[in-house]
């Protein structure tokens, strides 16, 4: 064996060793999560949730500089990194979830070398890679077989539930869950017969709320099984049932905080939520159970397998231009990118170091559902002749700090890539009144959803929210957004005499932080149909006493909460 075999198979064995503690510690942080449910501790729950976080970035950071002491003058040398591949890729072959521990190594490798594109030599991250195709196994589950009671069934399913809590009424809430499903199997048409139940055996854990996932088979179907648990002071009671793939949709969506659930094999674990979700992208199933660098990879690859077998062009976003961020899209990928401008024109004030910590800050943060989970990429590579000319120029223009051309090819130093939505400005164009207005009330309740999470949009202009495919309003620009309790919420000042009425700007002082919520409605181009609705549901919105109400809620302590499922839909168990 040569020296330079030896130190390769010492350096792979090393950051092979290295991922397993990453990954040891990720599942510590990850198994308090029923302790948090069943103390009720929902700030330890989000502190957890935050750690967990930012546990990636530290061990990746202290792996480089491991491999910066132990090569030396060699930590750069590319042919030595080959074999450090080759014998990684050796070394790892028999483990479960080996994707996660090519990603980690790419992720070494690329901040090592600031790699532009992809360097397939020294990283993993080429576009036929399926992070799936070694998943032969299933999910570890539960099977409940049903003898012909409902009840009973779905006795023996919470019966076997795991938490030191009591049940508020146990009896209560397997009723409740029997009807759920009897009355969903009757609207299927022809009456079915439910055969058996199978769910994941993990129970998974987001901020207050435990949720049993799972599917139920019968003669002709399958249906998703989504359970949502609260604990209360009185106990454990079932929240709300689930049954159709847009309600589950939601719960493993974008827009939401990611899962902790103990999972011995992720990988089984998306194979089996595809099959009840088979429209929501792998990347995206990656993501919400808390892989997040590989949700990363996952889209990347899927971005350059569709752009193999497309032909269109890159072009602007759909909506208005934007200020801070120039934003594009394929218009065959369901995915924004944006790029954050060199200078900003007025009005805006925000400096790019504030935009980057706040794009950070969301991503640390609950997004309640309401806010679009941006991932954040560096040094990407396309082919220049896939952009618009129009969008090369404002790329040339306005982003000269962050793009770049090299031959053929555009070279992104800096980018987010989000889900498509449709702008809300443009979706009140085009929907029916009875759409428009579902809309317009999501807007207001989207606002209320995210200062109950200590979040104040700043800039409430519709063309800063987009609507999913499942009619929820989302917020996705995040330059101005802050914290509720950093703001100072006023009440408007009365004009004492015309010329006061009469001035352009403001007569009286305005602080940096301040706010004057009667003054939103101003801003907002609703027609006067949905001017209507919105003050009828949302007026308080308007208020500076709603804000200073939350404020106080906040400075108190008080938890409040967002939930991923809508209550209108679904019926409580326990509640009163």
């Amino acid at each position: 064996m040569t020296a330079d075999t030896a130190l390769a198979q010492d350096c792979a064995r090393h950051i092979a060793a290295a991922f397993a503690d990453y990954n040891a510690e990720f599942r510590a942080i990850t198994r308090r999560a029923p302790q948090r449910f069943d103390a009720r501790d929902w700030r330890g729950s989000q502190l957890d949730a935050v750690e967990r976080i930012e546990l990636y970035d530290r061990w990746v950071d202290r792996a480089i500089a491991e491999m910066r002491l132990k090569l030396g003058g060699r930590v750069h040398d590319r042919d030595l990194w080959r074999r450090i591949r080759a014998e990684f890729s050796t070394q790892i072959d028999a483990l479960p979830d080996r994707e996660f521990t090519k990603t980690y190594f790419s992720s070494i490798t690329r901040r090592l070398y600031g790699t532009v594109g992809v360097a397939p030599e020294i990283e993993f991250v080429a576009a036929d890679l399926d992070p799936l195709a070694s998943v032969t196994g299933e999910v570890g589950t539960n099977v409940y077989l049903n003898r012909g009671s409902l009840p009973l069934l779905f006795e023996d399913l919470l019966g076997d539930l795991p938490f030191r809590s009591p049940w508020k009424d146990f009896d209560r809430s397997v009723t409740h869950l029997a009807a759920e499903v009897g009355a969903h199997l009757a609207t299927l048409g022809e009456r079915r017969t439910l055969s058996r139940i199978d769910m994941i055996r993990p129970v998974f854990y987001q901020m207050s709320r435990a949720f049993l996932v799972g599917r139920m088979t019968g003669r002709g179907f399958t249906l998703p099984l989504v359970i949502a648990l609260k604990n209360t002071d009185n106990g454990v009671h079932v929240d709300a049932v689930m049954l159709a793939e847009a309600d589950v949709s939601i719960v493993f969506g974008f827009t939401r905080s990611y899962f902790h659930v103990d999972l011995d094999r992720v990988g089984e674990a998306v194979v089996f939520l595809k099959s009840l979700l088979p429209r929501k992208p792998v990347s995206e199933l990656f993501t919400v159970l808390g892989r997040a660098k590989q949700g990363k990879t996952e889209r990347y690859r899927e971005l350059l397998r569709h752009m193999e077998h497309s032909t269109d062009s890159f072009v602007h976003a759909a909506g208005e231009r934007g200020l801070v961020m120039v934003c594009f899209t394929l218009p065959s990928f369901d995915v924004v990118f944006k790029v954050i401008r060199d200078r900003f024109s007025y009005p805006k004030t925000v400096l790019r170091e504030e935009v980057l910590a706040k794009y950070a800050y969301v991503f640390r943060h609950d997004r309640a559902g309401r806010l679009v989970d941006a991932q954040e990429f560096k040094r990407l590579r396309f082919p220049r002749a896939r952009f618009a000319p129009e969008l090369l120029a404002e790329l040339a223009a306005e982003t000269a700090g962050t793009v770049h051309f090299e031959g053929e090819d555009v070279i992104f130093d800096h980018l987010y890539i989000e889900r498509r939505m449709t702008p809300l400005n443009l979706y009140l164009r085009t929907a029916s009144p009875e759409q428009a207005e579902l809309a317009v009330l999501d807007y207001g309740q989207a606002i209320r959803d995210l200062a109950y999470t200590n979040i104040f949009a700043g800039d409430l202009l519709l063309k800063n929210f987009g609507v999913t495919r499942h009619g929820r309003v989302i917020f996705y620009d995040y330059d101005e957004l802050c914290r509720i309790t950093d703001c100072r919420f006023r009440d408007l000042p009365q004009a004492t005499n015309e010329e006061d009425e009469m001035r352009a700007e403001s007569w009286f002082y305005v602080g940096d932080n301040d706010i004057f919520p009667e003054s939103f409605i101003s801003f907002l181009a609703f027609d006067d149909a949905q001017r209507a609705a919105f003050m009828r549901v949302h007026g308080e919105l308007l208020t500076a006493d709603f804000w200073r109400g939350v404020q106080q809620r906040h400075a108190d302590g008080e938890l409040m909460e967002v939930l991923p499922y809508h209550m209108h839909r679904v019926r409580v168990a326990g509640s009163g």
